[in-house]
């Protein structure tokens, strides 16, 4: 069974990434990565904010902030206001590096990916900012990304792209991890590139798959289920919106190639029968 996503943009963005649908507001926010923008949709009107930094993921606190991930930092953002109020720094000492993938867990803490600007090899991380703290959990990865959660927020996925293996590992009732690490997913034999993932209310991990103009239902088993196809290749991230959580929203990107036609870089969406989860909030001190 599947589904091709429609284009609902026409500016194309070089490296769209972190699409959040916001529960409070009932709007579709995502970042430009490169060109240090974010964007919000609702009911058909787009807005967008400019910013001094490389932005890649938020997560919400409220109806009015949210928390947004750059290259050197975490910050709240008040996106009625405009008012951006730092929270921590993100690697700022390294210029090599910046923000990636990103979301938050379910137990109100935000996990955010580290890369290399120029894709260094092993010069990024995984960490976690939960009550306060910003905790590195993971070193020497490479592309960051995958980072989602089961629906009883008892697993976190997340992965390094050019490894090709999404990664799982179990949290405490704190969302710390909590035991080992293992593969969820091999996509070596398919030579396919995990980029973001989310999961739906049945806990079956959607994997968009840059290169492919793709994203891929898994089972919580690793049986791959169905394929939402979408004309933009670089396929870079999904999110479940819309007032019943059955619109997917697909960010697509123009990195990476020489003369991209008019589908590249554009956002998607395809209307489901399957239940999202309403992302949660980012709890502050």
């Amino acid at each position: 069974m599947g589904v091709h996503a429609s284009a609902i943009t026409t500016q194309p963005n070089f490296l769209g990434e972190g699409p959040l649908w916001h529960p409070l507001r009932g709007e579709l926010l995502w970042f430009d990565i490169m060109n240090k923008t974010l964007f919000a949709l609702k009911d058909g009107a787009q807005r967008e904010y400019g910013f001094p930094d490389l932005v890649s993921a938020a997560g919400w606190v409220d109806e009015t902030r949210i928390v947004i991930a750059s290259e050197r930092a975490l910050f709240v953002f008040d996106l009625d206001t405009g008012t951006a109020t730092p929270l921590c720094d993100l690697e700022a000492d390294n210029p090599v590096t910046r923000s990636n993938d990103g979301r938050a867990d379910h137990q109100g803490g935000f996990w955010i990916g580290t890369m290399g600007k120029k894709f260094e090899e092993g010069a990024g991380a995984i960490y976690r900012y939960y009550k306060g703290e910003l905790r590195k959990l993971f070193a020497a990865v490479t592309i960051p990304n995958s980072i989602c959660f089961s629906p009883d927020g008892k697993i976190a996925y997340f992965c390094s792209t050019p490894d090709q293996q999404i990664m799982q590992v179990g949290l405490n009732a704190d969302g710390w991890p909590d035991g080992p690490i293992s593969v969820f997913l091999d996509l070596r034999g398919e030579d396919l590139n995990p980029d973001g993932s989310v999961v739906d209310a049945e806990g079956y991990v959607w994997n968009a798959q840059w290169g492919r103009g793709r994203v891929a239902r898994y089972a919580p088993d690793g049986k791959l289920e169905r394929v939402v196809t979408l004309d933009g290749r670089h396929s870079s991230c999904p999110a479940f919106g819309g007032p019943d959580l059955q619109d997917l929203y697909i960010t697509s990107a123009q990195e990476g190639m020489e003369a991209p036609d008019a589908p590249q870089g554009l956002l998607y969406h395809a209307r489901l029968e399957v239940k999202g989860v309403a992302e949660p909030r980012v709890i502050l001190p």
